[in-house]
C-alpha cells in the first residue's frame, strides 16, 4: 500500500501466507507459507516490488503461521499443530524450538532487552473454539538473541499515511 492509499499485487500462488517479517536493512521480505512448510523470501525493490522468489528454510514437516526476526537475521515462527516455537536461520537449521502446550499462532520479540519470546497460543481444537471459549493465553520465555533495530530511514512511499504522519521525519528505531 501507498500513501495515498493505493495498492498493487506484487506476489502470487503462496501456499497460505500468513506470517511476513522484513529485515532490518529493508531489501528482504520473508513470507511464512503455512501449507508448503517453508519460509519464502523475496527481494524488495524500491518501489515495493517484490523479485527473486527463493525458499528462506525448508521447515520438513512444521507448518509455519506468524514469525518474528531476530538481531542475528534468525527467524522464530509460531507453529499451531505441534505447538511450538521454533527459531531457524536461513537454509533451515533449527536453531531452538520452545515446545508449548498449546497451538502456537504467533510470536514477538520485546521487553526491556528485547530478548523475550512473547507466544500467542491457544488450545481446545479450533482457532475459533480458542478464542470464543477464552482458551488464548499469551506465553513469554527468553530468547537467547534480542529483536533487530534498524536505524535506517524507511522511503516515504513504504509508510503509510498515519505512520508517515505519526513518525514524521524520525528514523525507525525498531519500535523503541
Amino acid at each position: 500500500m501507498t500513501p495515498d492509499g493505493t495498492g498493487r499485487q506484487v506476489a502470487d500462488g503462496l501456499a497460505w501466507g500468513n506470517g511476513m517479517a522484513v529485515t532490518p536493512d529493508n531489501k528482504t521480505l520473508i513470507v511464512a507459507e503455512s501449507h508448503a512448510n517453508q519460509l519464502t523470501a523475496f527481494d524488495i525493490a524500491d518501489d515495493g516490488g517484490l523479485s527473486n522468489r527463493r525458499v528462506w528454510a525448508d521447515l520438513g514437516a512444521d507448518n509455519p503461521d506468524g514469525i518474528c526476526l531476530d538481531a542475528d537475521g534468525a527467524v522464530w515462527y509460531a507453529d499451531v499443530p505441534h505447538q511450538h516455537c521454533v527459531r531457524v536461520r536461513e537454509g533451515g537449521e533449527v536453531l531452538q524450538r520452545v515446545p508449548v502446550d498449546r497451538g502456537c499462532f504467533a510470536c514477538m520479540l520485546g521487553g526491556p532487552d528485547g530478548r523475550t519470546l512473547f507466544v500467542v497460543a491457544a488450545g481446545g481444537g479450533s482457532a475459533w473454539t480458542a478464542c470464543t471459549k477464552h482458551w488464548t493465553r499469551v506465553r513469554a520465555c527468553s530468547s537467547p538473541r534480542p529483536r533487530p533495530l534498524s536505524r535506517r530511514r524507511l522511503p516515504r512511499s513504504r509508510l503509510t499515511a498515519t505512520e508517515g504522519r505519526r513518525r514524521g521525519r524520525r528514523a525507525y528505531d525498531g519500535g523503541r
